[in-house]
């Protein structure tokens, strides 16, 4: 560099209050550009000069903020800030982007504005060991029809679990108190009601429910229709391109009121503990985040083209540009109310989808063989519970058998309260 002189002056600036004069020095230097732009701090505090350091960096003068003035950034500047970013992007697909499924079907360009998508909207998406979320403005309530000091049923003592259920329910507890959805009671804390836990297995997993069937008894219900699947699923087998998503452990992201925790006290054989957040089990809580969804997503919904069945959500297009804008805007909405969704359980731009318990395509609506092979594999009902327990089942799929009321009429029959479950046997 070549300084060739001191160069001084007077800078005017425009203010509410009047233009400032602001007298400089700067050194004259030949081929030479500057990322930095110093002001002394008696113009900052005289004038009330801010500088801004935002993506394309200016500062302005009093409280007039639409006079910008701008600092040009380097070519090189703006090449590091990229590639910072790309380096960004790429540790984000290696760690996360493999646990969501990525239609096969889409092209490579595609496939990148996917990418871009999910970048941009990173802190919407959540692995099952980070924090959980907290959804804002819709904290759960839980009123009882009967007030303090509650019923015997209401407090219980802790079950005696076995050994492998002893630690299941230790794990449990330890990682939902990591997570933020569970706290301690402290021995001075107020303890009126306390239900007790219990295991429960599915697929060889562990799951820790809270019993809180006496509760349920005692909780006001609360009235919201659920959508009804097959319906909101037929407006779906018109549309070409379809992504699914899952919340993260959805009840859990709801935090509880103050009085609800009182309410929801559990007891384990090593302590007492309240949940922060909505647990599994309780009365309520499907309608709870039906309605939650519901207020999240007011218009959205009604144009047809989304569907969202508790934390379950459904977004179809019919061509790719236009399935990626109403990608972005449902992702924005759940990121403004701090909802967590889980990568894992995500499934981008499939032409054909199993959801909910059927197979969706852009030509048809099918049931899900793998749901119902279970079933199949099932012995006959033995007893009235056995046979409502089926009927129930068959329901669910009741509009891809023909003639269903007539073909279940004499088994809804033997389901009556009148009839004995020496039926069972005779027929």
């Amino acid at each position: 560099m070549h300084p060739l002189g001191l160069f001084e002056a007077e800078m005017i600036s425009p203010h509410p209050a009047g233009s400032i004069r602001i007298k400089i020095e700067a050194v004259v230097i030949n081929n030479c550009t500057s990322q930095h732009f110093i002001l002394g701090n008696d113009n900052l505090n005289i004038y009330g000069i801010d500088i801004n350091n935002h993506k394309d960096r200016y500062f302005n003068i009093g409280k007039n903020e639409s006079q910008k003035f701008a600092f040009p950034q380097e070519q090189r500047e703006r090449t590091v800030i990229r590639q910072l970013k790309n380096v960004k992007k790429e540790k984000f697909v290696s760690d996360q982007l493999i646990e969501p499924q990525i239609s096969t079907e889409l092209t490579l360009e595609m496939k990148e504005e996917l990418i871009e998508i999910s970048f941009q909207y990173r802190e919407a998406f959540a692995s099952h060991n980070e924090t959980l979320g907290a959804v804002k403005g819709h904290e759960v309530e839980s009123i009882f029809n009967v007030e303090s000091a509650y019923p015997p049923l209401l407090r219980r003592k802790a079950y005696t679990p076995t050994p492998s259920a002893r630690e299941a329910l230790e794990t449990h507890i330890d990682e939902l108190m990591k997570l933020g959805g569970l706290a301690n009671v402290r021995h001075n804390g107020e303890v009126e009601v306390t239900m007790p836990l219990i295991i429960t297995c599915h697929n060889d997993k562990s799951r820790m429910v809270g019993y809180f069937r006496a509760l349920d008894t005692y909780t006001i219900p609360g009235r919201y229709a659920i959508p009804r699947i097959h319906e909101a699923l037929t407006q779906l087998s018109k549309e070409r391109i379809i992504t699914s998503m899952d919340t993260i452990t959805g009840f859990h992201q709801n935090v509880l009121t103050p009085h609800a925790r009182k309410l929801l006290r559990i007891i384990a054989h090593y302590g007492i503990y309240g949940y922060l957040k909505m647990p599994f089990g309780i009365k309520n809580e499907p309608s709870h985040y039906q309605r939650m969804m519901n207020t999240i997503f007011p218009h959205i919904l009604s144009e047809g083209w989304l569907i969202v069945y508790i934390d379950y959500i459904i977004i179809c297009s019919e061509t790719w540009q236009l399935h990626l804008e109403r990608l972005s805007l449902v992702i924005m909405r759940i990121l403004q109310v701090n909802i967590k969704i889980s990568f894992k359980k995500c499934n981008f731009g499939f032409h054909k989808l199993n959801a909910l318990g059927h197979v969706v395509s852009g030509l048809s609506l099918a049931v899900d063989k793998k749901k119902v092979a279970a079933v199949l594999l099932k012995q006959i009902p033995q007893n009235k519970k056995e046979m409502m327990s089926f009927l129930g089942f068959a329901s669910y799929y009741r509009q891809h058998v023909k003639d269903f009321a007539i073909h279940t009429k004499s088994l809804y029959r033997i389901c009556d309260q009148k009839c004995q479950d020496e039926t069972m046997t005779k027929m």
